[in-house]
């Protein structure tokens, strides 16, 4: 990554970064040498892995953050500025899910959802853009998903994961003149404490739900966090600085 190298301290910033998706790719940037700031809601949480990060020689710090809180995202940002050195990576994986028909579903499932995965979004990328104009060079990658193109129960999460990949190619354009790219990643199943929670909600053991899952994936398995983070890997290094306004379907065929 010998264009940032010379010009800016390599610092990112992931949020929703305690387990799943957001782990693996603190570490996988990590070891790409990256000073990584994992930001969640549950800071405790992510003591393990800046750990982790800390044992193979890598510096890391954790934060507790609500991202759809303007003070909190603000003050997470002036810290990881102040400790760490300006941001010029983001990734915004933080998520929640409240799975639910329409017909049924309450004000508090849709707004928390909205709130989280797009207000979060773009406090986030508002809080981190001046570091990355003032270095002439920054990448952001959104954690979309594949229920973007529609699945039952989850009018909530599909409608803000499109509305993310909308946001990532509005911002392209915003950014791209200060050196910046933005892009999308939208994952199809992957094993994590969220797919867990849906197969719970569905009473059905979890093993038998991946299982399922993995019939219908033409590469016949379900994804791993070190899937989408070897992908974020690729967008936020000097190979993919052509690559911008892009969303990625990282789902084991074209369509999830």
């Amino acid at each position: 990554m010998s264009e940032t190298s010379h010009t800016v301290r390599r610092v990112a910033v992931i949020t929703g970064a305690a387990r799943g998706i957001g782990a693996a790719t603190a570490k996988r940037l990590a070891q790409d040498g990256f000073t990584v700031a994992l930001l969640d809601l549950d800071e405790a949480a992510c003591a393990e892995t800046v750990g982790q990060i800390i044992d193979d020689g890598g510096q890391a710090l954790a934060i507790g953050t609500d991202v759809a809180d303007r003070a909190h995202v603000t003050s997470a940002i002036e810290r990881v500025a102040t400790e760490l050195g300006p941001p010029v990576v983001l990734v915004n994986n933080a998520g929640v899910t409240r799975d639910n028909l329409l017909v049924k579903m309450v004000d508090s499932e849709w707004d928390l959802v909205m709130n989280v995965h797009l207000k979060g979004a773009y406090l986030m990328t508002q809080a981190v853009l001046p570091h990355m104009r003032e270095a002439g060079w920054g990448r952001i990658v959104n954690l979309s998903s594949a229920s973007a193109l529609g699945n039952r129960g989850q009018a909530n999460y599909s409608a803000a994961k499109a509305g993310l990949q909308g946001f990532t190619k509005t911002m392209a354009i915003e950014a791209g003149p200060y050196g910046v790219t933005v892009n999308a990643i939208a994952p199809g199943f992957i094993a994590t404490d969220m797919t867990a929670a849906t197969a719970e909600r569905l009473g059905v053991a979890f093993d038998d739900f991946k299982a399922t899952a993995a019939e219908k994936i033409p590469v016949r398995r379900v994804g791993r966090p070190e899937d989408i983070a070897g992908t974020a890997s690729f967008l936020v290094g000097d190979d993919a600085s052509f690559v911008s306004g892009q969303v990625l379907y990282v789902a084991g065929g074209p369509r999830a």
